[in-house]
């Protein structure tokens, strides 16, 4: 007999994009071993064939969707045809996002462009969609992956951090507006995560060292637990609120990253 932590969560449909890799395909794996029929979305067909392929066997499903969370009208279409072919979206994760670094006075118009349109526009064209749904039936929890460079600055990093506080601050609002509704809205921000976002930033094999050990030259801190978290670390987070164990929880923006912000 499965167990699960969470019952509740049995035979719901989730909706979960950025799901080809990293934090995403965590938050997939994690959601199907509580039962929950899996909607996976992502621009990469062939992270998601592969994330299906490595897939540990559970009682949930998981539906593979190649979609750019930018185009609103594609958005609007998928989630008209899941609650259509497979039922009711009562659980919702955005994870979908890309780095650009530059200093700014070398960020290109295209960098800022899509940052924000990837990272906050793609935020807003699924959630606006799926929370549609959710209103008539006053049931739904919807969580967003935001980054702990939306609350404390980054060197090079403008355009991402401007994009995740854009998500933050759009979260919390959704979150006032939806909770006469019973529908509730949280952030979880990761801190360095070992993932190919983070993995693009080290030179050499003393990267995860250097990251946990922080940089004076760009005014980084460490981190004081003394290791980088693993997708897993996030994926427990997320579905924890999206659990009932989670029911009074709403608008709340979750830090996890092993201190490395020192809670700011």
């Amino acid at each position: 007999m499965h167990f699960s932590e969470y019952p509740e969560l049995n035979k719901q449909v989730a909706l979960v994009t950025g799901a080809a890799q990293g934090i995403g395909a965590a938050v997939a794996q994690e959601l199907c071993r509580h039962g929950v029929h899996v909607v996976a979305i992502d621009v990469q067909a062939a992270g998601l064939q592969t994330l299906q392929q490595h897939l540990e066997v559970g009682p949930g499903q998981i539906t593979l969707r190649v979609i750019d969370v930018r185009d609103g009208q594609a958005v609007a279409a998928l989630v008209e045809a899941i609650e259509n072919q497979i039922g009711p979206i009562g659980l919702l994760v955005n994870v979908a996002g890309i780095l650009r670094m530059a200093p700014v006075v070398e960020l290109t118009d295209e960098d800022w462009a899509t940052s924000l349109d990837v990272n906050a526009t793609g935020v807003f064209n699924l959630t606006r969609a799926v929370a549609r749904r959710m209103v008539p039936r006053r049931a739904g929890s919807i969580v967003t992956v935001g980054s702990n460079a939306a609350g404390v600055p980054r060197m090079q990093m403008a355009a991402y951090a401007a994009s995740k506080a854009a998500a933050t601050a759009f979260s919390m609002c959704l979150g006032l507006e939806l909770a006469q509704h019973n529908i509730r809205c949280n952030v979880v921000s990761p801190g360095s995560t070992d993932t190919a976002m983070q993995r693009m930033l080290w030179h050499d094999e003393t990267g995860p060292q250097r990251v946990i050990a922080g940089s004076l030259e760009t005014f980084r801190l460490g981190i004081p637990l003394g290791r980088i978290a693993e997708p897993a670390d996030i994926a427990n987070a997320v579905v924890f609120l999206l659990s009932e164990r989670a029911r009074h929880i709403t608008m709340h923006d979750l830090r996890i990253d092993g201190g490395a912000t020192l809670d700011a």
